[in-house]
């Protein structure tokens, strides 16, 4: 899949919901375990599909700077503090390209958070243990209003007497999407939530699992800066839109993708706005109906609809 954009830092901006209440404190986990495992392309989706489970934070790093390898053990023994909460996956950029093209890296060390796949910025280059937490404390706080709250499992060793933590038992249900999640098959994950969609259709949790990976299918590929001058280019072209929308939201810039669609269907005839309102509707399940920006959103839908 493709990320756009990179920046730094302001969480604030992702979720105001958190509303600058202190966050949830780190829970530790069993003493000498370890949540950090080293990513490449190869498994970078096993990853994007953990964060449907439980946070992921990617720390983005370099072998040619020792400054941002020495950081990783720093994050790492924050991150395990958080007993399982957060899953630390470190990506050498020097090896994988390809990722760090994706998430549009412009230094190292750089720290991205993922939530039900999607990116939220967190902080480029380094910071202390307190600025740390802070950061981790809030993005725990966004995945529990977007009904992340499982934990990941211990990579390290713990000692034998340690007790086992309780981990989520996965719902055999998605078995056959998440397989085809995890193998980048896109089509064939979207096809089997639809069918449990269709079988359990007051599902929440498959609503949001099927609004999340159609939103990757959708972007897989697709360039920003292209999608932005087609827009531009043809304001009223329907597909153009959508994309840039998808984009938008997969990049954190929810109300800016929120208004593109409101003022589409401003200036689409009644018989053309039905689509752009579906799209609309699924983005507000990716972005979480909590989120007090789909509130603001939903009303503003209901003035340009009648």
């Amino acid at each position: 899949m493709t990320f756009s954009r990179r920046g730094a830092v302001d969480l604030s901006a992702l979720n105001q919901s958190a509303g600058g209440q202190p966050g949830p404190q780190g829970d530790a986990g069993p003493a000498g375990a370890s949540y950090g495992v080293d990513v490449t392309e190869q498994n970078f989706q096993e990853i994007v599909q953990a964060s449907l489970n439980h946070l992921v934070v990617i720390a983005l790093w370099s072998s040619r700077s020792p400054q941002s390898a020495d950081y990783n053990a720093q994050v790492g023994a924050v991150v395990d503090s958080y007993g399982g909460k957060i899953l630390l996956a470190r990506v050498n950029v020097d090896d994988n390209a390809q990722i760090a093209q994706a998430f549009g890296v412009q230094g190292v060390p750089t720290l991205v958070g993922l939530v039900k796949g999607q990116p939220v910025p967190l902080l480029q280059g380094t910071a202390d243990d307190t600025q740390l937490r802070q950061v981790f404390d809030e993005l725990v706080t966004i995945a529990v209003q977007n009904g992340i709250s499982g934990r990941a499992q211990p990579t390290g060793e713990a000692p034998v007497d340690a007790p086992e933590s309780e981990e989520p038992v996965d719902d055999p249900r998605f078995a056959a999407a998440d397989e085809a999640f995890a193998d980048g098959d896109f089509e064939t994950a979207v096809a089997e939530y639809e069918k449990l969609k269709a079988q359990y259709p007051a599902d929440d949790e498959i609503g949001e699992r099927l609004a999340g990976v159609r939103l990757m299918s959708r972007t897989q590929g697709a360039d920003l800066n292209t999608a932005r001058q087609a827009a531009g280019d043809a304001p009223d072209d329907i597909d153009a839109q959508l994309l840039v929308a998808d984009l938008d939201v997969s990049g954190g810039h929810v109300d800016d993708a929120f208004d593109r669609l409101i003022q589409l269907i401003k200036r689409l005839p009644g018989d053309e706005r039905e689509r752009v309102r579906e799209r609309l509707i699924e983005l507000f399940t990716v972005v979480g109906t909590a989120d007090p920006r789909v509130a603001t959103a939903r009303r503003a839908l209901a003035a340009a609809l009648f």
